[in-house]
C-alpha cells in the first residue's frame, strides 16, 4: 500500500509582508494561509503531516492547535534542503514524501492527486509550470534530444542561456523516501546564496538513472506564492472569483461576481440572489429562494427558504427561519434562533433570543435573553434590560403580547399571553394575562415656564 508522508515548509520571516505576524498566519479568504494547505494536504489522506517552522514558531503552533500535525523546528533557515534534513527523522523509510509550501496556499487536490497519482514509487515527480517571465525561478533544465528533466537551476546560479528557460520550479515534489535519505545528506551549500537546496537532489537523481517525471498544474495560480502584500492582495482577489464563479455554475444570481467575498464556506439553494459587497464568513447556509441585500455580513449562519435579509444587516451565529424579513440595517447576534415570518426591522439588535412566528419588531429595538412567543408586536424603542451590571437575565413574552413604544422590560420579567404594555412603561414585574400594563408618571404642565432663549 502506498504511504505518503507530507512536508509542509513554514519556516520563513517573510521580511517583505512588514510585519510581525509570521507570514503563514497572515490571512486568504479568512483562514491563514498555513491553514488552506494543511486543510488541502487532508484530503489527500496522508500517514504523516510534518510542518517545519522557525520564524515565529511558537506563535504558529499556538495558532493551529491540530492534533494530526508533527511540529519540526528549523532554528536557521540555510535552505529548502535543510529544512528536510531537520524533518528526516520523522520520515518514513518507505513510502513518498510530498513536499509543499506554507505560503502557496491554493494548489488544490486534484493537481496534487494528479501528482501522486502520476508517480511510481521509484520516480521523483516535479510539478513545474511554464510562465511569460521565470526571473527570480529555478529554471527546469532538460535533456535536449530525450527531453528528459536533468537539473534544477535556481536563478542566482544559472547561466545566460538557462536564464531564457520558461519552464520553473514550483518547488513542489515527491520524492520517494528510499532515495530522499539517501540524497539528503549529500546536499552542500556551495552556491551563491550558501545555501543547502533541495533541488539538487535532481541533480543527484539523474547521475543514479533515477526517473524524473513532471506534470503543470491547470491554474497558474495555483502555485503562485505570497512573498508580500501585493501578492497577498492578488491571491485573495483570484480565490474570491473562482469561487463567485462556482456560485454562478450552481446557479446562484450574483449582482457582481466581483463583489462578494466568501472567508469560509457557503452553501446556497436554488433561487438564491446576493448583492454586491456581501461578505460569507465562517459556514453559511442559505436555503432556497433567500435573498441577500447589499453589504450584508453573515457569519455561521443559517437562513431558511423565501427569507430575505435587507440591505447593512449583519447576521452572526443565528438560525433564520422561513419567509422572515430582516433590515436593513440589523444585528442578529449569536445564539438567537428566530422562527417562520418573524421581521426584524431596521435598528433592531437581537442577542441570544427565540422568536416564535409571526412576531415581529420593526424599528429601534434592542432583544436580548429573551424568549419571544408568536404573533408578538414589539413597538418601536423597546429593549429588554437585561444586565444588572454583573449578571444577565431572562425576559419572557408570551403569545399574542403588545408592547407600546419606549418601554423598558427589566429582566427577570415575564409578559403574560395577550398582555398590552402602554408606551413609555418600564415593567418590572410579571404582568397578568390578557391586561393593560402601564407604568407611568402623572401628566404636570406648567403654564408659567418659559423656553430659554439664547444670551446677546
Amino acid at each position: 500500500m502506498f504511504k505518503l508522508n507530507v512536508v509542509i515548509l513554514a519556516a520563513g520571516a517573510g521580511k517583505r509582508m512588514r510585519s510581525s505576524l509570521p507570514k503563514v498566519l497572515h490571512t486568504l479568504a479568512g483562514y491563514p494561509l498555513l491553514m488552506h494547505v494543511t486543510n488541502t494536504t487532508r484530503l489527500l489522506m496522508p500517514d504523516k503531516i510534518c510542518v517545519v517552522i522557525g520564524h515565529g514558531g511558537e506563535v504558529v503552533k499556538q495558532s493551529m492547535p491540530d492534533s494530526d500535525l508533527t511540529w519540526v523546528v528549523q532554528e536557521h533557515q540555510l535552505g529548502t534542503g535543510h529544512a528536510l534534513m531537520q524533518v528526516q527523522p520523522y520520515l518514513d523509510m518507505d513510502g513518498s514524501t510530498l513536499v509543499l509550501y506554507g505560503d502557496v496556499p491554493l494548489v488544490s487536490r486534484d493537481t496534487l492527486q494528479k501528482l501522486i497519482v502520476s508517480a511510481h514509487e521509484k520516480y521523483c515527480t516535479l510539478l513545474t509550470a511554464t510562465v511569460a517571465d521565470p526571473t527570480g525561478y529555478g529554471r527546469i533544465v532538460r535533456d535536449s534530444r530525450t527531453n528528459a528533466i536533468t537539473a534544477i537551476v535556481e536563478q542566482k546560479d544559472a547561466s545566460a542561456e538557462q536564464r531564457n528557460i520558461c519552464e520553473i520550479n514550483t518547488g513542489i515534489m515527491l520524492i520517494p523516501n528510499i532515495y530522499l535519505h539517501e540524497w539528503l545528506p549529500s546536499i552542500e551549500n556551495t552556491n551563491a546564496q550558501h545555501e543547502y537546496y533541495l533541488t539538487d537532489i535532481i541533480a543527484m537523481a539523474t547521475k543514479q538513472g533515477v526517473p524524473v517525471s513532471s506534470i503543470q498544474p491547470a491554474n497558474l495560480w495555483e502555485v503562485m506564492g505570497v512573498n508580500d502584500k501585493y501578492q497577498l492582495a492578488q491571491l485573495e482577489r483570484i480565490y474570491q472569483e473562482e469561487y463567485a464563479n462556482k456560485l454562478l455554475e450552481q446557479g446562484v444570481s450574483l449582482a457582481d461576481p466581483a463583489r462578494i467575498d466568501i472567508r469560509g464556506k457557503l452553501h446556497c439553494g436554488t433561487d438564491v440572489k446576493i448583492d454586491i459587497n456581501c461578505i460569507f464568513e465562517g459556514i453559511v447556509k442559505l436555503n432556497d429562494g433567500v435573498q441577500i441585500g447589499a453589504n450584508c455580513i453573515l457569519k455561521n449562519a443559517t437562513v431558511a427558504a423565501g427569507t430575505v435579509i435587507h440591505p447593512y444587516s449583519l447576521i452572526d451565529g443565528a438560525e433564520i427561519g422561513e419567509n422572515c424579513k430582516i433590515g436593513p440595517y440589523a444585528r442578529i447576534r449569536p445564539g438567537t434562533k428566530l422562527l417562520s415570518e418573524v421581521h426584524i426591522g431596521n435598528f433592531v439588535e437581537v442577542k441570544n433570543s427565540r422568536i416564535a412566528s409571526g412576531s415581529k419588531a420593526n424599528h429601534l429595538s434592542y432583544i436580548g435573553d429573551s424568549i419571544v412567543g408568536k404573533n408578538v408586536n414589539i413597538g418601536a424603542g423597546t429593549i429588554t434590560c437585561n444586565y444588572d451590571g454583573a449578571n444577565k437575565h431572562q425576559t419572557i413574552i408570551e403569545d399574542d403580547v403588545f408592547v407600546g413604544s419606549d418601554t423598558q422590560l427589566v429582566a427577570p420579567v415575564k409578559i403574560a399571553k395577550g398582555s398590552t404594555i402602554g408606551a413609555g412603561s418600564t415593567i418590572t414585574k410579571d404582568t397578568s394575562e390578557g391586561a393593560l400594563t402601564l407604568s407611568r408618571a402623572k401628566q404636570v404642565s406648567f403654564f408659567e415656564w418659559k423656553r430659554p432663549t439664547k444670551s446677546k
